[in-house]
């Protein structure tokens, strides 16, 4: 690397420097930090990076657009539909629902925060997996801040294969690598974190060893009942289905488990005073069931469906860039219609059910101000070609080794973009070029890409964002940041030496 690379690869550090230190260490306001970030990106763009003022707003323009559509607004129906749930004490019927699988918080995590938050992850994406777990973990009395980051470290890796599988379906066009061939890569890379991720749920939730005690068996078989499916779905179908069926196979053998596990235990009597009968509990559950069916009609399982939908669209360019937004296909709108029929269901009135969708967006204004200056940011970092930067003087800095820090290129994409579907965009040809220039399996780095992607969403500012939005702790993203970290890293660290010391034991990397 020159003199003249050098300084540019600093410059293009600051700005996730400045978010790290900001929330992480100096524990600034979410808004605050975020809107510096954006106008020290800015001044870096234009004097650093010679990037044309008008290219600049234009980028930052398309950020706060992709912000508000479809990130704030799938927010906005994630919370709308809890809130709706809440103020209709279906909540209470499906807590008690819960409870009659297991009153034991461990378990009650490995249900809603790991299987169903996977499995929202898997039709809907956008935050939906972090907002609506959350919220149900801290009705069952678990700490907000905890809560949250539970569900931040649980919505990692089934968003390899989130929004019925967007990310590696992205990556797989870019890089044109068969999508099946593609898929079983990014599935077995994933497994060690897979089936390590239950057992620090269950940890987080008294914050002590010992409460594996107990619930061992059933968090490993919670991940490998996610895992194993994954991978025979990802090779033999495709990357369409894989975290739905790893979710819905969690869920289930989690239940079946817990159940066996209380089948001897006094508190049986307790359980059956809170039952309910069949009618109440689909009637709680109508909005979940039908977020369900309308989001998985509405994707491209269903392609006639998918197409019609798909034409009904707002498109217009913005500079170099543009901006899409597909009204009725997009997940926060199924999730709005579906929650409003349930709530119907649920015999709230119409004209309350619009209260509280106000009262649901009013109560966001400071995350949509979070979440447009992070996506302005990141796109102003993109287009003035810091991010690229970024990543090429990574590959240049570590050479033959590359392989080893190829997943840290993904986790930088999703800090910046807050998506991992982005993180691969960036950064799949990259991956590839890097993967042929050393001679390595081609598939094997580029999945490490879509891998390391999986472990920015943790500690992505739009995904603290989302939860502290989902729980009620704006004004403390520093801490959720600041907890966030210490799995991150640890995260990173395993995916980093597992898929470097693997990939030359099987002979797909050269060193």
């Amino acid at each position: 690397m020159n003199a003249n690379m050098w300084i540019k690869f600093i410059f293009a550090l600051l700005p996730i420097i400045w978010l790290i230190m900001s929330l992480g260490f100096l524990k600034m306001a979410a808004t605050k930090a975020t809107a510096i970030g954006l106008i020290i990106t800015i001044i870096l763009a234009k004097f650093s990076f010679k990037m044309p003022v008008t290219n600049i707003f234009n980028a930052a323009l398309e950020g706060v657009l992709m912000a508000l559509f479809p990130i704030i607004y799938v927010i906005v129906a994630a919370l709308f539909t809890y809130n709706v749930t809440n103020q209709s004490g279906s909540i209470k019927i499906i807590q008690d629902l819960l409870s009659s699988i297991s009153t034991d918080r461990r378990i009650l995590v490995l249900i809603i925060a790991w299987g169903f938050g996977g499995f929202l992850e898997a039709i809907a994406g956008f935050g939906t997996a972090v907002a609506i777990p959350a919220g149900i973990l801290i009705a069952f009395g678990i700490d907000p801040i905890r809560a949250s980051v539970i569900c931040l470290i649980a919505n990692t890796t089934p968003t390899a294969f989130g929004a019925i599988g967007l990310p590696v379906i992205t990556l797989s066009n870019l890089t044109q690598i068969n999508g099946n061939e593609l898929s079983a890569y990014v599935t077995f890379e994933l497994l060690p974190l897979i089936i390590l991720i239950p057992f620090v749920l269950v940890v987080l939730v008294e914050n002590n060893l010992k409460a594996i005690k107990g619930v061992g068996g059933i968090c490993l078989a919670s991940g490998l009942a996610f895992a194993l499916p994954q991978i025979i779905v990802a090779k033999f179908v495709g990357p369409e289905l894989p975290a739905i069926v790893g979710a819905i196979f969690s869920i289930v053998v989690t239940i079946s488990l817990a159940k066996l596990k209380n089948q001897n235990k006094e508190q049986a009597k307790d359980l059956e005073m809170k039952s309910h009968s069949l009618n109440p509990i689909l009637r709680a559950m109508s909005p979940f069931i039908l977020v369900f069916v309308l989001v998985l009609m509405a994707s491209p399982l269903v392609p006639s469906i998918n197409q019609f939908l798909n034409h009904f669209i707002i498109k217009f360019s913005i500079g170099k860039g543009s901006f899409s937004f597909a009204y009725i296909a997009s997940p926060g709108t199924l999730i709005i219609i579906a929650t409003i029929i349930g709530g119907l269901i649920q015999k709230i009135k119409l004209q309350q059910l619009g209260k509280i969708f106000i009262t649901t967006i009013k109560g966001l204004g400071k995350t949509t101000l979070t979440v447009c200056t992070i996506v302005a940011l990141a796109k102003v970092m993109g287009y003035s070609g810091m991010t690229n930067i970024l990543a090429v003087s990574l590959v240049a800095l570590m050479g033959p080794v590359y392989p080893l820090v190829a997943p840290l290129i993904g986790a930088v994409g999703t800090f910046i973009t807050g998506s991992d579907t982005s993180a691969n965009v960036l950064f799949g040809n990259l991956q590839l070029s890097a993967a042929r220039s050393l001679e390595a399996n081609v598939d094997w780095v580029v999945a490490s890409n879509m891998v390391g992607a999986t472990a920015g969403k943790m500690i992505s500012p739009q995904s603290i964002a989302v939860a502290t939005a989902s729980t009620g702790l704006e004004g403390h993203e520093g801490e959720l940041l600041k907890q966030a970290l210490k799995w991150f890293s640890l995260y990173l660290v395993i995916i980093c030496l597992y898929l470097f010391g693997l990939g030359i034991i099987l002979g797909m990397l050269k060193y």
